[in-house]
């Protein structure tokens, strides 16, 4: 696909499709994100505690995105009526406004998921580890949880070209290649997009770009990171 003056131009080279079922799949999200409503202390009884959470909702990018769309979303994308649908639904909706993702714009999320957990926690910690930098204190206790889910499809597949752009590991020069890249998958009706991790040498990484592709989520394991001090990390089950 060609890029227009202000898109990056993507590779000439042919990139493999490949149908692909992947039985289990491993996403890492904050343990905040597990808990009960954050209003939920505030509330005497449950009339109040449905009162605090449309008052939540208000601005929660999530529920404005399941009724009416958001950004770069329409609402009729997202999932319902199934396990786990409001986890689904924030990872495309909760996308950060002046930072794009690897496989995501600005405007919309995307469901990045590996096939080791190793690869989930070297993924994460290197991103937490880079926030830690930013904020010049290495001392933070974070808490994951896993969510396992399955997904099937066809994919674009990286993994036999590791030194596409997409793939570098500088932001300014991977994420607009690899924002081209989805963009072009999301037009030709691809599930996501499979790649060799760019921070846990050996794992493999899917970005689900529609959030139907993603199946059958349950919660896993927890996992502790302590930074302490230096931007070198440890990790335990929690």
């Amino acid at each position: 696909m060609a890029g227009s003056e202000s898109d990056p131009e993507l590779p000439s080279v042919d990139l493999a499709t490949k149908r692909e079922a992947f039985e289990r799949t491993i996403r890492l999200v904050t343990s905040a994100r597990l808990r009960d409503a954050v209003m939920a202390p505030l509330a005497d009884d449950d009339d109040e505690l449905a009162l605090l959470a449309e008052i939540e909702g208000a601005t929660s990018s999530r529920l404005i995105a399941e009724e009416r769309g958001h950004g770069g979303l329409s609402a009729e994308e997202l999932v319902h009526g199934v396990p786990h649908a409001k986890f689904i639904n924030a990872s495309f909706a909760y996308a950060k406004p002046r930072e794009p993702g690897r496989f995501n714009p600005a405007d919309r999320g995307a469901w990045y998921a590996a096939l080791a957990v190793e690869t989930c926690l070297a993924e994460v910690g290197h991103h937490l580890t880079q926030a830690l930098a930013d904020a010049g204190d290495f001392n933070a206790v974070v808490e994951y949880g896993e969510m396992i889910a399955s997904m099937s499809g066809i994919f674009l597949d990286l993994r036999e070209t590791p030194g596409h752009p997409s793939l570098d590991p500088e932001k300014s020069k991977g994420y607009p290649v690899g924002n081209a890249l989805a963009a072009q998958a999301r037009a030709e009706g691809h599930n996501g997009i499979i790649y060799r991790s760019v921070r846990h040498e050996g794992g493999t990484c899917i970005a689900a770009l529609w959030p139907n592709v993603v199946q059958s989520v349950v919660q896993g394991a927890m996992y502790r990171l302590t930074w302490s001090g230096a931007p070198e990390f440890a990790w335990e089950t929690a």
